[in-house]
């Protein structure tokens, strides 16, 4: 299925109900406040794996959050749709609608990389292969400059050209689901939990269109679930926006 890159979607009851059906039991612990994302709670009986403390997975984890978590476009207004989200990361989205979905996934690896000392592995292609390397030495302006480079010259299709194919049942903390092309979209996978029985949940954060705050996104379709989303094989991915095929899962 193929949805406007830029529309809301609304969920057929249908799967509602099969969403409904899966993990019956499971309910979303109650916490008045977070700063980090995994401080934001995992349903009951789940709990967190320990990351290395480098790796991208751990990086993602202790992003801040903003307090306030309204979604703000570029330009600073409030973006139309309030109801997506569960809470908005404090990342910089810059002042151009230059930093949509696949925008926002290639920020947070750069800023990874960076912070880690990896400036010589932040590079990004576009269409036919062209790559955009960071150079050193490093300021914050040319990294934002660097930046305003690749959204401009890269999106959905070139990353996940650059992207490796991944199995769903392996998904980690990192890996993106994406669709390549016009229209299209990505996601960050930024936590996963896991229960004695093997079961798996995940969160997923985004960007869209117009440029937006990153943000974590809501289960549209399991509301005890919060911001989690079973990990189930062969099935769609429903979010409040996009529908990903169980196929569309990459990693770096």
């Amino acid at each position: 299925m193929i949805l406007p890159a830029c529309s809301t979607t609304i969920l057929p009851l249908l799967f509602k109900l099969v969403y409904s059906l899966a993990f019956p039991s499971i309910q979303i612990q109650s916490e008045s406040d977070f700063s980090i994302i995994r401080k934001i709670p995992t349903p009951a009986g789940f709990y967190r794996i320990a990351y290395p403390s480098h790796s991208f997975a751990s990086w993602l984890e202790n992003i801040p959050l903003k307090k306030n978590d309204t979604v703000f476009l570029y330009n600073g207004r409030p973006k139309s749709n309030q109801t997506a989200q569960y809470a908005v990361l404090d990342i910089p989205i810059g002042n151009k609608d230059l930093q949509q979905c696949a925008d926002a996934v290639m920020r947070l690896r750069a800023m990874w990389l960076h912070e880690e000392g990896r400036d010589t592995e932040i590079h990004f292609e576009n269409n036919v292969g062209k790559s955009y390397r960071f150079t050193l030495p490093y300021s914050e302006l040319k990294f934002d400059s660097y930046l305003q480079t690749v959204f401009s010259n890269c999106g959905t299709l070139s990353l996940e050209k650059q992207l490796k194919t991944k199995p769903i049942m392996k998904l980690e903390i990192g890996d993106v689901f994406i669709r390549g092309g016009s229209p299209g979209h990505a996601m960050i996978v930024v936590d996963k939990a896991v229960n004695e029985n093997g079961q798996v949940v995940y969160m997923l954060a985004q960007s869209y269109m117009p440029a937006q705050d990153i943000h974590i996104v809501r289960n549209p379709a399991r509301s005890d679930f919060g911001p989690w989303f079973p990990l189930e094989d062969a099935k769609p991915v429903f979010t409040p926006e996009w529908i990903f095929a169980y196929n569309q899962l990459r990693t770096w």
